[in-house]
């Protein structure tokens, strides 16, 4: 999958991104490494979903990377 990320300058030093596919997801970093950890950190607490597989046997899952 891939996402977009917006990434600023911010005024008093540093960074700060959003994502705009995921409205309310930003995040702020004091140098670019950091920046980067706390975008790959934001991204998957926003996307992590704890899912169950059917127990119905006639149920088939399928995963799609988009």
């Amino acid at each position: 999958m891939k996402i977009q990320v917006l990434i600023h300058e911010a005024e008093e030093g540093g960074y700060w991104a959003e994502v705009p596919a995921l409205p309310g997801t930003y995040t702020e970093g004091d140098t670019w490494e950091e920046l980067m950890a706390n975008i790959q950190e934001a991204l998957e607490l926003r996307l992590s979903v704890e899912v169950t597989p059917p127990q119905d046997p006639k149920i088939k899952v399928l995963e799609l990377a988009l």
